[in-house]
């Protein structure tokens, strides 16, 4: 296993991002339960980071709060390193969310990562309960911005008084934004922070947004230069027709889903990407699911990476089950130890 992480790390820098799903009809304690030992096995794997989204009152999602899945998980890994994929800050008090994120980095040192977004997260009426006005608060976003960053680099006041987010951890985590457009890479940029594209629920490449991002960076006391990672829908299997026909399958469950919940599941949507399609290779970088072989995948991986120009990847794998999602995950960790 050690073996895999050093030649993972010679050509990407693989993470999970884990939405905590309830497949097959799971109760929560056994998606949570099943997040854990995603986290354990990717990082004897050789995954380099774990992170885990927030989604709110999504009965297939189990994944209301980053911090604390982080914070259970933290206690039962090593090294990987953890983060959210990611707090809705519109929703939050930006010194809640330091001081809680400086815990954990306080905890796991050097193993932190703030990832923030500003969608809701959550069908209406549960934005409206969570924090009211959602759009007021979107509005007011870029001085959430400022203040939370303000306060992880201890320069924060308020009404002319120094507050601090405590405890003050000895490693620093480091502050990223997810997104799916250029205003969010825009954000990132402006605020010094590293830049993440959701391919998974884009109908964009990322190409713009990427760029603006590079263009626009403002180095900050956290991040000196810019830093890019994509997150990427996939599912390997031993054959190609087996990922195919699965993803198939999880996409038109989803169609029927939608068609009952309205479009709260647009970001869990898929369209699926059969690697010997030449019309797909060549003219739809966009798609948000990948399928096939680990070989197929790997190989539209190195595209997505080319095009973007990063090695760092966050791979979501949404099924079917939860041993064809662990499987998933460890045919691409396998696939480098085998060429070798």
């Amino acid at each position: 296993m050690r073996r895999v992480a050093k030649r993972m790390s010679e050509t990407f820098s693989l993470g999970v991002l884990d939405l905590v799903p309830r497949l097959n009809d799971a109760t929560a304690e056994q998606a949570l339960q099943q997040s854990v030992t995603l986290a354990q096995h990717a990082e004897a794997w050789g995954y380099v980071r774990y992170w885990t989204s927030e989604h709110h009152d999504m009965a297939e999602l189990a994944s209301a709060s980053p911090e604390v899945l982080l914070s259970h998980i933290g206690a039962r890994t090593t090294t990987i390193k953890l983060g959210s994929g990611a707090v809705l800050l519109p929703h939050y008090s930006p010194l809640k969310v330091a001081e809680s994120f400086r815990l954990l980095a306080a905890l796991y040192p050097g193993r932190i990562e703030l990832g923030l977004g500003r969608a809701p997260g959550g069908g209406p009426h549960a934005t409206m309960a969570l924090s009211g006005n959602y759009l007021q608060h979107v509005f007011k976003l870029p001085e959430s911005l400022a203040a939370l960053t303000e306060l992880l680099e201890d320069r924060y006041m308020y009404e002319d008084h120094p507050v601090t987010a405590r405890p003050i951890p000895k490693l620093p985590l480091s502050l990223w934004m997810l997104g799916t457009n250029v205003k969010s890479a825009e954000f990132a940029a402006r605020f010094g922070m590293g830049y993440v594209f959701g391919q998974f629920m884009s109908d964009a490449d990322g190409t713009e947004a990427v760029r603006r991002y590079r263009e626009g960076f403002i180095p900050s006391a956290t991040m000196k230069k810019p830093e890019v990672m994509v997150a990427v829908s996939v599912l390997c299997a031993e054959s190609e027709s087996d990922a195919l026909d699965w993803s198939r399958d999880m996409a038109e469950r989803r169609k029927l889903e939608g068609k009952e919940r309205s479009t709260e599941l647009n970001s869990s949507g898929i369209a699926v990407s059969n690697t010997n399609d030449a019309a797909v290779i060549d003219h739809n970088e966009s798609v948000r699911h990948y399928a096939g072989t680990a070989e197929q995948v790997w190989a539209r991986l190195q595209q997505v990476s080319r095009r973007l120009d990063t090695e760092r990847l966050l791979l979501v794998t949404p099924g079917p089950d939860y041993e064809r999602r662990l499987n998933s995950y460890r045919l691409l960790a396998e696939l480098e130890t085998e060429q070798s």
